[in-house]
């Protein structure tokens, strides 16, 4: 299994706004994507920033989700609601408890 790690910051006041797109919009399309085996979204609002999990069954599978352009697609669905844009990297599931 592999995640794919996003750290991004929310802009001031718009982490309300980021999360509706995410559950509203983001959700439903990874679920589509092949592979896609779940997910967590960290985030801490006293200094608006937050890291987003995916797992994937391959590592694979979780790079296709960004070179398809369909990464890039959902971040763009967040607009003016993040403060920078986000990073993301792809790590192998060493250990799940």
């Amino acid at each position: 299994m592999h995640a794919g790690v996003m750290t991004f910051r929310v802009a001031p006041g718009k982490t309300e706004e980021a999360v509706l797109i995410y559950l509203g919009s983001v959700v439903p399309k990874m679920r589509e994507q092949r592979g896609f085996r779940g997910g967590l979204v960290l985030s801490n609002s006293e200094v608006d920033e937050g890291y987003t999990i995916t797992l994937w069954e391959t590592e694979e599978d979780a790079e296709a989700y960004e070179s398809s352009g369909t990464y890039r697609e959902q971040v763009a669905k967040f607009g003016d609601t993040l403060a920078e844009p986000p990073t993301r990297r792809i790590y192998e599931v060493s250990m799940q408890m």
